[in-house]
């Protein structure tokens, strides 16, 4: 109930793009945060593992194949006989920028080719459009 409040007040209120914070509900509402974000016309980004991929417009966030080796060393670590508190506590290293282009094209946003160059990962392709809105290009060298 919280989520379709806030989205009534984002449309109200003329917001530029949704930040969807990391959680266990955001994993299981990609899908929906994609489809009533389209509809509102808003931009997405978000860390969860397969939020591009479900429609919404980026995906940025440390790389889960990664941090599941390193929680695998943890595990192997502590059967071992090593104790929980005496190992180092870990940030991620590696990140994964991940952009959906068809979600891009249905809002009518050019990802500029630096960024493209960039991502780990480009879900589907972009037609030519005759007056797309270039998304950061002010970024553009």
């Amino acid at each position: 109930m919280l989520m379709w409040c806030t989205w009534v007040t984002w449309g109200s209120r003329g917001s530029n793009g949704v930040l969807a914070l990391s959680s266990s509900d955001t994993w299981r509402a990609r899908g929906q945060i994609a489809r009533v974000a389209l509809n509102h016309r808003l931009p997405t980004i978000g860390s969860e593992p397969g939020f591009a991929a479900a429609g919404n417009l980026v995906q940025s966030g440390p790389n889960l194949s990664e941090t599941c080796r390193r929680a695998a060393f943890y595990v192997d670590r502590i059967v071992k006989g090593a104790k929980p508190g005496d190992l180092p506590v870990e940030q991620p290293t590696r990140f994964e920028l991940v952009i959906n282009l068809n979600t891009a094209q249905a809002l009518r946003l050019t990802i500029l080719q630096t960024l493209l160059q960039r991502a780990d990962e480009v879900i589907g392709f972009q037609y030519p459009d005759a007056n797309p809105v270039p998304l950061l290009g002010s970024l553009a060298p």
